[in-house]
C-alpha cells in the first residue's frame, strides 16, 4: 500500500523515529548505551547497549513493558524541557549513567528508574514525584534530581529519599536551567556532581523579576490559562545564582559579580576542579572562572572578548590531561573560529570550528567545517589535525575508552549511519528509521559574489521546454541554524513541493553559521538588508542558472520562526520580487522575543530602540499588497501567538486583507500527525491559488 510523502514525513516525526541517538560509551570501552525507538513510526523511546566486542545490540528497557501511565502524566518540567528540546518522540527521551556506565537511570510519568546496563534489569525508585532530570553520583551510590523546583537525592537502595535544599519562595527553584538558558544557551540542566559524589553545584533560579505571560487555550475556554515567566528582550531576567550542596549536609554559595556577568553559561567539574562559565547581558564577553569548592570563591581563568558579541561553542570549557583549558575563540584576522589550548590556536585558519566532542589519551576530538554545508569529525593530537570522516555529508562522534561512535547522514544516501569503532573491529547500529518514499534531486550551488550556499530543486521529470515553474523560497535565513547541508533527507519535503510544481530554491545567507566571524556579524542591528538581500540575490542568481524552469513573475515564499519573519518581511518590503509569502510561528515585533536570543543581535530596546522599529513586520504592515498567510500554534511558549494577532490586527487597521491560520493547542513545533501532514497540504494548495496567473 502505497503512502503518500506528507503522511510519511508526518507519522515518522521528519524521519527521526528510529534513529539511534544519545550515545553514552563505558570508559573502559566494553558497551555503548543509546536511545532508539523500535520501528520508524513507534514513538515509543527504548535503552539499548551494544556490545563493543560482538556488536550485539541488547534491549534493556522498554516503556512498554514497564507498569507505567502514558505521556499525558509528564511534569511540566519535563513538557518544558522537551519544547526547548525540540524532542518529538516520547518514552525514554533522556538518561544518565555513573561514571563506569554499570547503571542508568531514567524517568517515565515523572516516576524514576534505574537499568543496570550488565544484567538488564530495571527497576523503579520511591523518588518524591514527579521526578525530573535524574543523574547518578559518579560512583552509582545515590541519585540526584528535581522535584517540586528542588533538587533531592535518594540513594540506590530506595532509601534516604531527601531534599538538599528548600526553595525560599514559589519563586524559586533549584537544579533547574532557567527559560533562556534552555531556549538559547543549550544548557539543558541546572545541576553538577562533584567528581568523588560528595557535593552537587546547583543553579538557584529566582524568577521573581520575570514578568509573567499567559498562554490561554481559546479552543477550550473552560481551562485556565497556563502562566510562563517570559524574559522579553528589555526586561528583567530570571536571578540566577550557584551554591555547593554536600549531600551529608551544608551549603556554599558560589561569589562573582553576578551584577556584571548575571548570564551562568555552563559548568565542567573535572579531575582537575571546577569551572564555570559566565557572560554579561550585553554578550560581548566569556569569563571562565574557577571554583574553590571549600568556600565558593572564584578566581578569573580566562576571558574571551569580542566587540560585538561571543559565541557559546558547545562542548567547552574542557581540559587536557595536564589541566591546559580547551576554548574556543574568533580570530579575526583569519575570519577563522579556531581552538585554541592554553590560548594558543591549535587549529589552522580557514577550518571552521562546530563543537569540541571531549578529549581523550591527548586528543581533541571535534566538528568543523571547510565547506560550510559539510560538518566533518577531526583529531587534534601534538599539533596535528586529522580529519575522521570522509565525503560530502554531516558527521558527529563520540570518543571513549578507545571506543569511537560516528554519526553521520550523506548527501547520496537516506537516513543516517552509526558505527561503533573499536579495537574488535567496527560494528554498525542498526537504525529502523523509514526509507522516505521519495528521493531529492538537489543541486548545490554557490551563488553570486558572496557565493551564498543555495539548494535548487525541480519537479521529477521536468525538462527544458515544459514551461517555467512558478518559485518558492523555502528559507530559515537566520543565526544559529543552516537549511543548506549535504544530507539528502534535508530535501525531501522540498523535493515533494517541487513536484507539487514549483521550483524550490533554499539558501543560507549571511548571518548563517560555518562562514567566519565576518559573515555570521553582518546582521548585527539588522536583519533586513542583509537577509533580504541574500535570499534575493540567491533567487536571482539561481534563475539564471535555469532561465527555462523559473518564472520571476511568480515567486512565493514560506518559512518558520525566523524564516516565518523573513516570509512575511519579504513580501512586505519587496512585493516587486515575491508575489505570495506563508510566514509560519513569525517574530513579528522582537520586543515580545527573549533576552539573550534578540539583545545579541540587536541591543538592548531602550538603547537602540530604532533597531527594534526598523525589524518589526508590525511597523511595515500599512505596505502589505501582496498574499500573505499566517500561521501560530496557539500553545507556543517561545514565540508566542501575539506575534502573530499584533500583526493581523495592524493589517486589518491598515484595511489590508491577509489570511490568518490559528492551531489550537500546538506548540512551536508542529509534532501532532495530522497537523503536520494537513499544513503542507494547506500550504501547498494556498500557493498555487495565490500564485496562479
Amino acid at each position: 500500500m502505497s503512502i503518500s510523502y506528507p503522511r510519511q514525513s508526518a507519522r515518522t516525526r521528519r524521519f527521526t523515529l528510529g534513529v539511534p541517538r544519545a550515545f553514552q560509551i563505558a570508559p573502559d570501552g566494553a558497551r555503548v548505551a543509546f536511545l532508539r525507538t523500535r520501528a520508524g513510526d513507534d514513538p515509543v523511546t527504548c535503552l539499548w547497549t551494544l556490545d563493543t566486542a560482538t556488536g550485539e545490540e541488547r534491549l534493556v528497557a522498554d516503556p512498554s513493558a514497564l507498569d507505567v501511565p502514558g505521556e499525558g502524566d509528564l511534569p511540566a518540567e519535563e513538557r518544558a524541557r522537551r519544547e526547548r528540546a525540540r524532542e518529538q518522540a516520547g518514552g525514554i527521551v533522556g538518561y544518565a549513567t555513573d561514571r563506569a556506565m554499570r547503571q542508568a537511570v531514567f524517568t517515565l510519568a515523572g516516576r524514576l528508574y534505574v537499568a543496570d546496563l550488565g544484567s538488564g534489569a530495571v527497576r523503579d525508585l520511591p523518588a518524591q514525584s514527579p521526578v525530573f532530570d535524574p543523574r547518578p553520583d559518579p560512583a552509582g551510590r545515590r541519585v540526584a534530581y528535581v522535584s517540586g523546583r528542588t533538587l533531592r537525592v535518594i540513594e540506590m537502595d530506595g532509601t534516604g529519599d531527601r531534599a538538599l535544599v528548600n526553595p525560599e519562595t514559589d519563586q524559586v527553584s533549584y537544579g533547574l536551567a532557567e527559560f533562556v538558558a534552555a531556549e538559547e544557551m543549550g544548557r539543558m540542566r541546572g545541576y553538577w556532581w562533584s567528581p568523588d559524589g560528595g557535593t552537587l553545584l546547583a543553579a538557584r533560579v529566582d524568577e521573581t523579576p520575570v514578568q509573567r505571560w499567559h498562554i490561554a487555550d481559546p479552543a477550550n475556554p473552560d481551562r485556565p490559562p497556563a502562566e510562563i515567566a517570559y524574559p522579553a528582550a528589555g526586561t528583567p531576567n530570571a536571578l540566577v545564582s550557584l551554591v555547593l550542596l554536600k549531600v551529608d549536609g551544608g551549603r556554599t554559595a558560589v561569589a562573582w559579580d553576578r551584577g556584571e556577568f548575571p548570564y551562568v553559561v555552563t559548568s565542567a567539574w573535572d579531575r582537575h576542579g571546577l569551572l564555570i562559565v559566565v557572560q554579561p547581558r550585553d554578550q560581548r564577553s566569556q569569563r571562565v572562572l574557577k571554583v574553590d569548592p571549600s568556600n565558593g570563591e572564584t578566581a578569573l581563568l580566562h576571558t574571551e572578548h569580542d566587540p560585538v558579541w561571543t559565541d557559546i561553542v558547545p562542548g567547552i570549557p574542557v581540559r587536557t590531561g595536564g589541566g591546559d583549558l580547551v576554548w574556543i575563540t574568533e580570530d579575526h584576522e583569519t575570519d577563522t573560529r579556531r581552538i585554541t589550548v592554553g590560548g594558543k590556536p591549535v587549529t589552522p585558519p580557514g577550518l571552521q570550528i562546530r563543537s569540541v566532542l571531549g578529549v581523550e589519551d591527548g586528543a581533541i576530538l571535534f566538528t568543523a567545517s571547510e565547506e560550510p554545508t559539510e560538518i566533518h569529525v577531526y583529531a587534534c593530537e601534538a599539533g596535528e589535525v586529522t580529519r575522521l570522516t570522509e565525503g560530502q555529508g554531516v558527521f558527529g562522534a563520540l570518543r571513549s575508552g578507545g571506543v569511537t561512535v560516528v554519526t553521520g547522514s550523506r548527501l547520496d544516501r537516506p537516513g543516517s549511519e552509526t558505527e561503533v569503532r573499536g579495537p574488535s573491529g567496527t560494528h554498525p547500529v542498526t537504525s529502523f528509521a523509514e526509507t522516505p518514499v521519495i528521493t531529492p534531486r538537489v543541486e548545490l550551488l554557490r551563488l553570486g559574489d558572496r557565493e551564498i550556499r543555495t539548494a535548487v530543486l525541480l519537479p521529477e521529470g521536468w525538462e527544458p521546454g515544459h514551461g517555467r515553474l512558478p518559485v518558492l523560497l523555502d528559507p530559515y535565513g537566520g543565526p544559529h541554524a543552516q537549511r543548506v547541508l549535504a544530507v539528502q533527507r534535508m530535501y525531501c519535503e522540498a523535493q515533494w513541493l517541487a513536484d507539487q510544481g514549483f521550483a524550490v530554491v533554499i539558501a543560507d545567507g549571511r548571518g548563517t553559521p560555518a562562514r567566519g566571524p565576518v559573515w555570521e556579524r553582518a546582521v548585527r542591528g539588522d536583519f533586513v538588508e542583509p537577509v533580504l538581500e541574500d535570499q534575493i540575490t540567491a533567487l536571482i542568481e539561481a534563475a539564471r542558472r535555469h532561465p527555462d524552469a523559473f518564472d520571476l513573475d511568480r515567486v512565493g515564499i514560506r518559512g518558520w520562526s525566523f524564516g516565518g519573519w523573513l516570509a512575511g518581511l519579504a513580501v512586505l518590503r519587496r512585493p516587486d520580487v515575491f508575489h505570495a509569502g506563508i510566514a509560519g510561528a513569525p517574530v513579528t515585533d522582537w520586543r515580545l522575543y527573549d533576552t539573550h536570543y534578540t539583545e545579541r543581535y540587536l541591543g538592548h530596546p531602550d538603547e537602540e530602540p530604532e533597531g527594534y522599529a526598523a525589524n518589526s513586520l508590525i511597523e511595515m504592515a500599512g505596505g502589505l499588497e501582496r498574499p500573505l498567510m499566517i500561521i501560530h500554534g496557539l500553545a507556543d511558549d517561545n514565540v508566542v501567538a501575539a506575534h502573530t494577532l499584533r500583526l493581523s490586527s495592524a493589517l486589518v487597521a491598515a484595511g489590508r486583507p491577509h489570511t490568518v491560520l490559528p492551531l489550537s493547542g500546538v506548540t512551536h513545533m508542529t509534532p501532532q500527525e495530522v497537523v503536520a501532514e494537513n499544513l503542507l497540504l494547506i500550504q501547498v494548495d494556498y500557493l498555487k491559488t495565490a500564485l496562479a496567473r
